[in-house]
């Protein structure tokens, strides 16, 4: 209680800043690129912290008493953590619900709804977490009794070393009954105590009983050899345990999940559900239902294909645009030479964006930023690039089996590259990374929502397809291919999460409908598996975010592109609905909703 106090006492002060005159917040909308300059203009940077947020320093106590709590409370699942987070919760809410809305200037007001809403979100992943408890506990009928070996220690209560050998003991041989249980049933993700269990939910519960084994390690190293009693009594029965929880894990991945030894695992994931992506959608104030946003990632899908069509035979191959896609997959480099083609587009693109004089770019950020080479490992997840200061680069190495390198050549030609060096360098994740760890950070940090960080790189791809970026038709064709692939992600990532598609019928997807490598699409939808829920979705939703309000204040006339750019930029990562409340200087309720249907109204079937 008392450190909610304090964090209540801390929201008053923050809230006692006063009311930024109206003129002030106009010229901090108003492009000023004396931040941009190598050795920045401080009366810049000064003018730009005084018309700050009233409520920046109440979000960084939120999130970093969050974090506080987690680190304390670590075993998860834990009752205790959950009692411990509602109550914390809880008291958040009655805060923000006591604060005077009016009184705080307007980047305040946006801090709040987004507060609001993460505090909200925070609540419903933890009764999801609560649901997804009770699938996995008929699993782990032991974990009470090893929570509680370190939340004991955490309580600063000292161990009794002979009745910790006793639980240690009774644990131990606990589990190695039910791994014998386990192993004598046919491998499948099947059945366990009489009651269907999915292989999503059979591997979270071999996820927990890994999380156990940590924890009681953790538990265990505390004592053992500066404590000698403890030591004497426990070391042979915590050695015994710890091997029976490995075994038990492996057990569950082998018989439930499916995973064979030296096989590549099988794509998993652990879909949300409806009631998941329900909150999800909240959170990043995106006013469509899941089926809507599939519809919309259908309209899209068929308006790249009626492009594709249309360079394909620009190319002389007809309306058979996959002959055209073969012919770009067809001019990779060779060996040694994937880098210098990265660069080359880099400079093409930068000197493209900067001729269009459209966005501030900082000396720096075009200096600073550098290339590294993806291990095979990681191109098991991401074959593709992933990018910022250190952009990595996928492409075959020497080890890599023949097959292998093969479809990663064909996957990473430089016509394929064309739209994802400027995504993830300049204008894109690069600048994007280079300005948010600079300009409002706490947004990001307290939504690190996809729709900005993905939306906008993505939005660039949109913008310079309509300005006539492409070099020819080859680069065309590498554009098309990508704008097709993040269609398929909206309808595929959401279908799986659905519960509708599973992981095969994904990759057949992209292999079939947009011409993916199939182990490229196994990669694509493993990630896809493994990320946020609606991550992949986030790039083409959240550049047609950016699109619309691009039209609605640039293409209106009301600021310039350099001007909405710019201030995207400064004003840090948050849902791009509050983006856009923040650039037309909407007014604000602590109740906001957005209404904002920014692709239209989705076909319907």
């Amino acid at each position: 209680m008392t450190r909610l106090l304090t964090a209540a006492a801390l929201v008053v002060v923050c809230l006692a800043a006063p009311l930024a005159q109206s003129n002030e917040r106009a010229s901090s909308r108003r492009a000023d690129t004396g931040w941009a300059q190598d050795v920045p203009v401080l009366s810049s940077l000064v003018a730009f912290a005084r018309a700050e947020s009233d409520l920046r320093v109440a979000v960084s106590r939120y999130l970093e008493d969050r974090a506080a709590i987690l680190r304390r409370y670590e075993v998860l699942y834990s009752p205790v953590r959950h009692q411990r987070l509602r109550r914390f919760y809880d008291g958040w809410q009655k805060q923000l619900s006591a604060v005077d809305f009016k009184g705080i200037n307007h980047e305040g007001q946006i801090d709040y709804v987004l507060l609001r809403n993460r505090v909200t979100y925070d609540e419903e992943m933890l009764a999801l977490d609560e649901r997804r408890w009770q699938e996995i506990a008929p699993l782990v009928p032991f974990a009470d009794t090893l929570r509680l070996l370190q939340e004991a220690r955490h309580d600063r209560k000292r161990a009794d070393p002979r009745a910790a050998a006793a639980t240690l003991t009774q644990v131990a041989a606990e589990v190695a009954r039910l791994t014998a249980a386990l192993t004598a049933k046919p491998a499948s993700a099947g059945t366990n105590a009489g009651s269907k269990m999915t292989a999503a939910v059979a591997n979270r519960g071999a996820a927990y009983v890994a999380h156990l084994r940590d924890s009681v390690g953790d538990w265990n190293r505390f004592y053992d050899g500066y404590d000698p009693l403890f030591t004497w009594w426990a070391s042979e029965p915590y050695t015994r345990l710890e091997k029976a929880l490995t075994a038990y894990h492996d057990a569950i991945r082998r018989q439930l999940v499916g995973v064979r030894p030296g096989e590549l695992e099988p794509i998993i994931g652990d879909p949300v559900l409806s009631d998941g992506l329900r909150a999800d959608l909240a959170v990043e104030m995106i006013p469509y239902t899941a089926e809507e946003l599939i519809a919309i990632g259908e309209r899209e899908f068929e308006w790249t294909d009626k492009q594709f069509k249309i360079v394909s035979n620009e190319m002389g191959y007809g309306d058979d645009w996959r002959k055209a896609l073969e012919h770009v997959k067809n001019l990779a480099p060779p060996p040694g030479e994937k880098p210098w083609a990265i660069f080359a587009i880099a400079d093409y693109s930068e000197t493209f964006v900067e001729k269009m004089d459209a966005i501030t770019i900082a000396p720096l950020a075009k200096e600073v930023w550098r290339l590294a080479m993806q291990t095979p490992e990681r191109q098991l997840q991401n074959p593709f690039f992933t990018g910022g200061e250190v952009t990595r680069v996928s492409y075959p190495t020497d080890t890599m089996r023949h097959e292998d390198k093969l479809m990663s050549m064909r996957g990473n030609t430089p016509h394929f590259n064309f739209a994802t060096v400027h995504h993830e360098l300049i204008p894109g994740h690069h600048l994007q990374a280079f300005m948010s760890t600079r300009f409002n950070p706490h947004r990001g940090d307290l939504i690190r929502t996809p729709f900005w960080g993905e939306g906008w790189a993505l939005y660039w791809e949109l913008l310079l397809w309509d300005r006539n970026f492409p070099r020819g038709n080859e680069d065309r064709i590498g554009m098309l291919f990508w704008r097709m692939h993040r269609a398929a992600r909206i309808i595929f990532s959401l279908n799986f999460q659905l519960g509708k598609w599973s992981a095969q019928e994904a990759v057949d997807f992209l292999v079939d409908r947009v011409g993916h490598e199939r182990a490229n699409a196994e990669a694509e939808v493993r990630r896809s598996a493994e990320a946020a829920p609606l991550y992949q979705l986030a790039y083409l939703v959240g550049g047609l975010q950016f699109r619309a309000l691009y039209e609605e204040l640039v293409t209106s006339g009301r600021m310039t592109a350099r001007e909405f750019h710019d201030q995207v930029l400064l004003g840090g990562r948050m849902p791009v609905a509050m983006v856009r409340a923040r650039l037309m200087n909407q007014p604000l309720s602590r109740d906001y909703r957005t209404s904002w249907r920014f692709a239209g109204e989705p076909l319907k079937k």
